[in-house]
C-alpha cells in the first residue's frame, strides 16, 4: 500500500490497520510509534463506551464542544466519522 501519511510513521502497516478500523491519525502514529519503539501504550482512558453506543443527541453534544461545522445536518454515521476525524 503506498504511503499517504507522514514518514514520522515508524510502523507503516500498524498505522495502516488502525486507520482502517477508523481510529483517528493522531492516535493511530501515537499507538504505532509506541509499538515501533517498543512501548506499551497508556492503559489511561478508555472508560468512555465507542461512539456507537452513544445517542445521536450525545454525539451531536460532544461534536458541538469541539466546535465541528456542519453537524446540525450531519447523521450519526457521519457525527461518528467528524469526531474521530477531528
Amino acid at each position: 500500500m503506498a504511503k499517504s501519511h507522514s514518514p514520522s510513521i515508524k510502523d507503516d502497516e500498524l498505522y495502516d490497520a488502525l486507520r482502517d478500523d477508523g481510529m483517528s491519525k493522531e492516535k493511530a502514529a501515537r499507538i504505532s510509534n509506541a509499538k515501533a519503539a517498543g512501548d506499551k501504550p497508556s492503559e489511561k482512558g478508555g472508560k468512555a463506551p465507542p461512539y456507537e453506543e452513544w445517542t445521536k443527541d450525545q454525539l451531536y453534544e460532544k461534536a458541538q464542544e469541539i466546535g465541528i461545522d456542519g453537524r446540525s445536518g450531519m447523521n450519526k454515521a457521519e457525527l461518528i466519522t467528524a469526531l474521530r476525524d477531528h
